[in-house]
């Protein structure tokens, strides 16, 4: 009989994580924030869509999506942004490209002041306008991966206390520094899962 349990496939265990008792929100005020959502459900997550700083007190870790950072902090609002400034700081954050913006310590083209969480120097519109979208092959933790950048900012540097996690020529693209991570492409864009997978396995390891 225990020979059968622990002979349950991968697929089942995995239904069977603590994953499904967390809530993961993903901010929703702007970007393709719903493409997010249906990545990390069909992972097997449950899903809020945060519009209201109250709602933060109801997640286990928070997506911040592709957008415009300058409008994302004027639909915040003083007391949005210091509620998501405190809960950064305590829980899993994932920004992509506009959220990668907020989570960043230093901000160029133009200086910005955002949530500073990030060890990283970023600059904003740093491979173009909109009509310079591209998409690239890079590397994640060694192995080729689809990234799709659309107004993407640069991460010109990196502090010493933050692990480089994938990279598109010379060029770290997504990075890590404790309970934070950041890209400066759009995973959700790409059928490929191991950015969010390794966004949920952060929040399953905190």
């Amino acid at each position: 009989m225990v020979r059968e349990i622990w002979n349950v496939s991968s697929e089942v265990r995995a239904k069977c994580s603590p994953l499904n008792a967390m809530t993961i929100g993903v901010l929703a005020l702007q970007g393709d924030f719903d493409a997010h959502r249906k990545r990390l459900e069909e992972l097997g997550a449950t899903v809020v869509l945060v519009k209201k700083p109250e709602q933060l007190d109801q997640i286990d870790g928070l997506v911040i999506p592709g957008g415009e950072s300058s409008t994302f902090l004027k639909l915040l609002g003083q007391a949005g942004f210091e509620k998501l400034k405190e809960f950064v700081r305590v829980k899993p954050t994932f920004g992509t490209c506009a959220g990668a913006i907020l989570l960043a310590n230093e901000v160029e083209n133009p200086k910005q002041t955002g949530l500073g969480v990030l060890d990283i120097r970023i600059r904003r519109n740093a491979y173009g306008r909109q009509v310079d979208s591209s998409i690239r092959e890079g590397k994640l933790n060694g192995s080729p991966i689809e990234m799709v950048f659309i107004r993407a900012p640069k991460i010109e540097h990196v502090g010493p206390g933050v692990e480089v996690l994938a990279t598109e020529g010379e060029d770290p693209v997504a990075v890590r520094q404790g309970k934070v991570m950041a890209a400066t492409f759009h995973p959700e864009l790409s059928a490929d899962t191991r950015v969010h997978r390794a966004f949920l396995d952060l929040i399953r390891s905190t």
